[in-house]
């Protein structure tokens, strides 16, 4: 019988220490992370040459605590930066090397509108072995069972109960001591979806920008290359590089951009600017559950906002294929965040993404005002989980299109917006029709005009030019109190 190990071995870390200086804040992060990490690298490197250890291995994320007994005096037309209330708050971190611009500003807000240090140390919170070897990439975890000895009993190995959405669902949560968290997300929870982007889209966290765009065809793919090439050939744009799955990164503009011998599940592609500035193309294909994979994973880097630029179908027989469509509103059918936001939750369209997709929609047509109309229709697009939602009997779905005045529909826009909701990222959507399933003008081979070509070859600008203009704007703009319910985190 296999011998269970009894004493803990940790490594030697400091204890809490108070902080008034954000970067001081950050390089304490990174200390205690580097130090949990190397550790358990190091431990279980040892453990695959003598075997299993007498002791069990533990070391633990860093946190962050804040402690206050009075109410700050913050400026109101602030979202975030601040705690509602009197109380101890705090959150674990990790990967702050990742994180280390979103730490510094978050935590330079709560030091000034609150006037008083924080505490940063050791958490109670153990880290997954699984999670620390990521930093290693000569390091690979066995699956259970194929080691000489049965990991959980030495290693902690990944706990659902720290890897859910409770903080941004709303469901109260609180650490184990009973204080209450700083950020919307914990420090497990963060680290499995870093695990999980870089599954799916075949490109490491480093490298996303703050402003996402969501397609659903390849086209939009290609036209992204082209374009990322030209402005890379202008060294007065801004942008640095371009990287694709695989880690791919090209400087230089007639680089050949080599495609892996097999594409993730969803590709994806980062057009890089300084600080993270830049825009990044997800091609998440069809369906809502592709688009809730992607957002629950890509919600935890904190992006400035994410946009869907995709096909739809349109539904008013005044409507061309190639018009745009800009969503006022959501018609959710899609069904997979039925658990986590109910359908009655509204949805709002948000004031600055609207203008700056209009501004976009503008400039590249060279259309304006009353003219827009030719091209562009604004309303309620609709979002279903069955793509050929046509077999069936249509007078229910036509009747309920109708009557919430649909002017599209597609399979991922709402579940977009609705996950830009429920995790507090400002979300739109622009789309561009490619059939009419309802005035028999369905998506097939050789239908499309040259007006829907041309239209096509524009709407991927438009959707950059509107990430530039938002881009522009200050953070506590985009990020309103719209977002924000009665009592939130004090992080974005």
């Amino acid at each position: 019988m296999t011998e269970h190990p009894k004493r803990v071995l940790s490594p030697e870390v400091p204890a809490h220490e108070a902080f008034s200086d954000a970067d001081a804040v950050v390089a304490r992060l990174k200390e205690l992370y580097a130090t949990a990490s190397e550790f358990l690298c190091d431990q279980f490197t040892e453990t695959l040459t003598s075997g299993m250890p007498k002791q069990r291995i533990r070391a633990f994320y860093p946190e962050i605590r804040l402690t206050t007994t009075s109410f700050a005096a913050t400026d109101s037309r602030l979202s975030f930066g601040h705690v509602v209330e009197p109380g101890r708050y705090a959150t674990t971190i990790t990967r702050p090397e990742l994180f280390a611009h979103y730490l510094s500003q978050q935590v330079g807000l709560l030091l000034k509108n609150h006037g008083m240090p924080v505490q940063v140390g050791v958490s109670s919170t153990p880290m997954p072995l699984h999670f620390a070897v990521a930093n290693d990439p000569t390091l690979t975890v066995p699956q259970e069972g194929g080691g000489d000895y049965t990991l959980r009993d030495v290693f902690d190995v990944p706990d659902l109960s720290s890897m859910n959405d409770d903080i941004v669902n709303g469901m109260d949560f609180t650490y184990p001591d009973g204080a209450r968290p700083l950020a919307p997300f914990t420090a497990q929870r963060v680290d499995y979806s870093l695990a999980r982007l870089s599954h799916y889209t075949a490109t490491e966290a480093r490298h996303f920008q703050n402003h996402v765009l969501f397609t659903n065809y390849q086209f939009y793919v290609d036209e992204f290359e082209a374009y990322a090439r030209e402005v890379l050939d202008n060294t007065d744009s801004g942008y640095t590089s371009f990287v694709g799955p695989g880690n791919v990164e090209i400087t230089d503009p007639d680089t050949p951009m080599p495609k892996p011998d097999k594409l993730p599940q969803m590709p994806t592609y980062h057009l890089k600017r300084e600080g993270g500035a830049g825009i990044t193309l997800v091609n998440i294909g069809v369906g809502p559950s592709n688009a809730k994979t992607a957002t629950d994973h890509i919600a935890v880097l904190r992006p400035h906002a994410w946009l869907m630029v995709g096909h739809c179908a349109g539904l008013r027989n005044t409507q061309r294929l190639g018009d745009f469509v800009l969503a006022h509103g959501y018609l959710r059918e899609d069904h997979v965040l039925d658990d986590d936001l109910p359908v009655w939750m509204p949805i709002p369209a948000l004031a600055e993404i609207q203008v700056a997709l209009e501004e976009a929609v503008a400039d590249v047509t060279e259309l304006e005002g009353f003219e827009l109309k030719r091209v562009m229709r604004t309303g309620t697009v609709a979002t279903i989980d069955n793509r050929n939602w046509e077999l069936r009997d249509q007078s229910g779905p036509v009747q309920r299109l109708s009557q919430s005045r649909a002017i599209a529909l597609d399979m991922e826009s709402a579940t977009i917006a609705a996950n830009g909701f429920r995790f507090r990222v400002p979300y739109g959507t622009l789309l561009c029709v490619s059939d009419k399933p309802l005035h028999g003008e369905l998506k097939l081979p050789g239908m499309a005009s040259d007006f829907y070509r041309s239209q096509v070859t524009r709407h991927l600008l438009i959707g950059i030019r509107a990430m530039e203009k938002l881009r522009e704007m200050p953070l506590e703009r985009i990020h309103s109190r719209k977002l924000r319910s009665f009592e939130e985190t004090a992080f974005l």
